[in-house]
């Protein structure tokens, strides 16, 4: 027990040194990230994850390893979904490339907590009572299908509760006040649209989450193996936005991929206590095969036109 302790503790210690070395000296100073400098950092975290995986295969076994890996490939390309609603709230309310990146680190920090505190839950309620991984199961298989149909929706931001509720709470400024979250104008206290952007995009990784986190229980039922491939996945999330932010469009087969990923696991699930249980190498190699199709696929039929993102009406991208 003591050594698992410490296994938690020295992993968490791990994290928050990587968050603090990227914003106190990488990113001291708002810049734009570079392609460049975008592909340097997610082929960071990348080899961060494959050197992490081997200390779990070496002192785990190896089982736990593909389980690591299987959950940390499942987390990566569902991510990807994330990366084209960032790209869309950026579009939409047009935040400054230069203050995208201040965004996307508390926004992500934020999701560590939140994903933490599910992975935790969901765990607790796997234990106590074993049928909630057939209500997981199918409502994955659900979103799965949904995704797969609904690939083409559009966004609406201004539409969101959250943001409407936020802006009763406390009043916004008509535009930005530099990289400031908030700020004080005539002795009121305003927040300012980089803020409401944060609350979507730590909005939009709550409802990814409650999607990834039960793909991963299918995978394992490990917390720390759920915890750190989520946690692997979750790091390298801004790196990967601003390395693919500009083609996501190309990829208009990925969600489809992402829709059969889901189902998938959604049957493994299902399955697991069953003598047809899919093992976790087959998935892996499920998993891996469909990603690969849908990338191949948009590559070989370019999309005809474009996805239209709208204003919403009456508003411009600096006055939310």
């Amino acid at each position: 027990m003591t050594d698992t302790l410490w296994l938690w503790i020295g992993f968490n210690v791990f994290v928050l040194c990587m968050l603090a070395l990227d914003l106190g000296v990488f990113h001291r100073k708002a810049h734009i990230v570079t392609f460049k400098e975008s592909m340097a950092w997610t082929a960071v975290w990348v080899s961060l994850a494959l050197v992490f995986n081997f200390g779990i295969y070496h002192y785990m076994g190896p089982q736990k390893g593909l389980e690591f890996f299987t959950g940390y490939v499942i987390e990566k390309s569902l991510s990807v979904d994330n990366v084209f609603v960032f790209a869309l709230l950026f579009s939409y309310f047009a935040v400054p490339a230069l203050y995208q990146h201040k965004v996307l680190f508390w926004g992500i920090l934020g999701a560590l907590i939140l994903r933490a505190i599910m992975i935790f839950l969901g765990a607790a309620l796997i234990e106590r009572f074993t049928w909630i991984i057939y209500v997981f199961g199918a409502f994955l298989i659900l979103t799965g299908i949904k995704m797969i149909v609904k690939r083409d929706e559009e966004m609406h931001p201004e539409r969101n509760p959250l943001v409407r509720w936020f802006k009763q709470l406390m009043p916004v400024t008509n535009d930005y006040r530099g990289d400031k979250f908030f700020v004080r104008e005539n002795g009121v206290r305003m927040a300012t649209p980089l803020f409401v952007v944060l609350l979507l995009v730590e909005f939009s990784d709550l409802i990814f989450a409650v999607d990834s986190i039960p793909a991963i229980f299918a995978v394992t039922k490990d917390p720390f193996i759920v915890y750190t491939s989520n946690v692997f996945a979750i790091l390298g999330l801004r790196s990967l936005y601003f390395a693919l932010a500009g083609v996501m469009d190309k990829f208009h087969y990925l969600k489809i991929g992402l829709g059969v990923v889901l189902a998938f696991v959604g049957v493994k699930m299902l399955l697991g206590h069953t003598p047809y249980k899919i093992d976790t190498l087959v998935s892996l190699g499920v998993i891996v095969s469909v990603l690969a199709a849908s990338i191949i696929g948009s590559l070989l039929r370019p999309k005809k036109a474009a996805l239209h993102i709208g204003h919403a009406p009456g508003t411009t991208p600096e006055h939310p």
